[in-house]
């Protein structure tokens, strides 16, 4: 049975073969060359058993063959596994072993790199190499044995996906196809558009810069398609191409991470060549309201800030560009209402007692596309939920570092650092410490053409702001954060790059 995501590929990819889909390092790709490798691959699957419901893995990279893939491995309704190819070799040999899969799919090199092709020996797990280039057909490696039941079925379950890994090891979860749906409806409501418009190409441009891998990227990559609009993917954020394509595009909506935001205004850019732009959305992670108010102040675009997770199968909040109009000043730091279908309320962390509009505690949520809607789901993150739906999201509790007893949240100096004029970014995670159990460290890039304070310096300026338990005992001037593929701090990195040289 064919579901509303593999019914609205469908039809898109049919509706006019010859006219430009998808740019890629300056080429144009057609929606009749997405559609012939994922027919043949849907088919080629289809003739080998692999049918819906099934288990399908793919070494997901921001290249056109992968994204053809992806929708291939979709119209047919099986299950898309997703396999991180940005992983170490060890470790991708080490997740395709347990996985067990029937099948998995991704371009040559990825299934020849070391370990893998064992791996998948191992685990008596085809594998259909992709080319580079869109004409030539997928090549079947079969396993001595290429069963439907090999690897389970996952009915009902559209994409296994991996957490952003930004606090520990990323985990793999199940979104239900129900729950996607549910949540690419509200998402279209939110936008007011209804999610069953008819379907058609439409114009402007969709900018595909976030990892399909983890959940932001690949619900671009979904809203791109069904909205039947063209796109210009990129393998990875470069400032520059991206710049580029924006004089070259004009778009009137562009999707970055907040730290891409932070680059722009460091590197000073023009604001005529972002002329086009209406608003930028802004998810993933964290964003100073001070960035948000620079930004504006500098550039005159709406920034739209996003809450979601990949447990949530999307967003579950955000701005409009209306409510970014008329609340920008009195709502300044929310993440944006609560979208509809979705109930929100704060607890107390110690009691799970609900806390009136404006009081600080846990976010719990509930709703039918999260999995039970008569339960409500905890999350570890710290949150305020104001009269009007508007949602602040103050940090998450299960990252705080105690120090001797007191409790220091990151997100709490990360804040005090960033208000620093010389300070573009900051990060602060916890360190081992034999006296106290634990200490607050803190990386700092510093924004172009700036004097570095030095340390001493810099802790003086967070007294004015924290208490003495909050001050990190060594801040860093680094280059570049340590980050995952989605372009979020990594905890575990930042700690080692402490421990290390400590």
């Amino acid at each position: 049975m064919s579901t509303l995501i593999a019914r609205l590929i469908r039809e898109v990819l049919a509706l006019a073969p010859t006219d430009p889909a998808l740019e890629f390092e300056g080429s144009w790709i057609t929606w009749g060359e997405i559609d012939t490798l994922a027919t043949s691959l849907d088919r080629q699957l289809t003739a080998n058993g692999l049918d819906e419901g099934c288990r399908v893995g793919l070494l997901l990279r921001n290249r056109p063959p992968q994204y053809a893939a992806a929708l291939g491995i979709l119209v047919g309704a099986r299950c898309l596994v997703v396999l991180n190819p940005v992983l170490p070799d060890a470790k991708l040999a080490a997740d395709i072993a347990a996985l067990r899969l029937p099948l998995v799919i991704g371009e040559r090199s990825d299934l020849e790199r070391p370990g893998v092709r064992a791996s998948l020996r191992e685990a008596d797990t085809g594998a259909i190499a992709l080319s580079d280039k869109l004409t030539q057909p997928p090549e079947l490696i079969p396993a001595p044995e290429v069963t439907s039941d090999h690897g389970g079925r996952s009915p009902g379950i559209m994409i296994e996906l991996l957490s952003s890994g930004t606090t520990g090891t990323p985990k793999r979860i199940p979104l239900r196809t129900k729950s996607f749906e549910a949540s690419f409806a509200a998402g279209a409501s939110y936008k007011r558009r209804p999610a069953k418009e008819r379907v058609q190409l439409r114009s402007g441009i969709v900018f595909l810069t976030l990892p399909f891998s983890h959940i932001s990227g690949f619900w671009s990559l979904i809203q791109q398609v069904t909205a039947g609009r063209k796109a210009v993917l990129f393998e990875r954020f470069k400032l520059d191409q991206v710049r580029a394509a924006i004089v070259r595009h004009r778009p009137a909506v562009f999707t970055a991470p907040p730290t891409v935001l932070r680059m722009i205004l460091d590197a000073q850019i023009p604001r005529e060549e972002l002329a086009s732009l209406r608003a930028i959305i802004a998810g993933t992670a964290p964003l100073d309201a001070a960035v948000i108010d620079e930004f504006f102040e500098r550039y005159g675009i709406a920034v739209l800030q996003t809450y979601g997770a990949t447990e949530f199968a999307g967003a579950v909040a955000s701005w409009s560009i209306e409510d970014f109009r008329a609340h920008r000043i009195d709502k300044r730091g929310s993440v944006g209402r609560v979208h509809e279908g979705i109930e929100a309320r704060v607890v107390d962390p110690q009691t799970f007692v609900p806390l009136a509009p404006g009081e600080e505690g846990l976010l719990e949520l509930r709703a039918a596309r999260l999995g039970d809607s008569a339960s409500w789901l905890r999350t570890t993150d710290r949150a305020i939920l104001d009269s009007d739906g508007f949602l602040y999201i103050r940090g998450r509790a299960d990252d705080a570092i105690v120090r001797g007893g007191f409790k220091v949240h990151p997100d709490d100096v990360v804040r005090a650092l960033e208000t620093h004029p010389a300070i573009r970014e900051a990060a602060v995670t916890g360190i081992p410490d034999p006296r106290l159990g634990a200490v607050p460290v803190a990386a700092v890039i510093l924004r172009t053409d700036c004097i570095a304070p030095d340390e001493t310096s810099l802790k003086n300026y967070l007294r004015q702001q924290l208490s003495p338990y909050q001050i990190p005992t060594q801040i860093r001037h680094v280059p570049e954060l340590p980050r995952t593929p989605s372009m979020k701090v990594s905890q575990p990195a930042l700690r080692d790059l402490f421990l290390a040289k400590n």
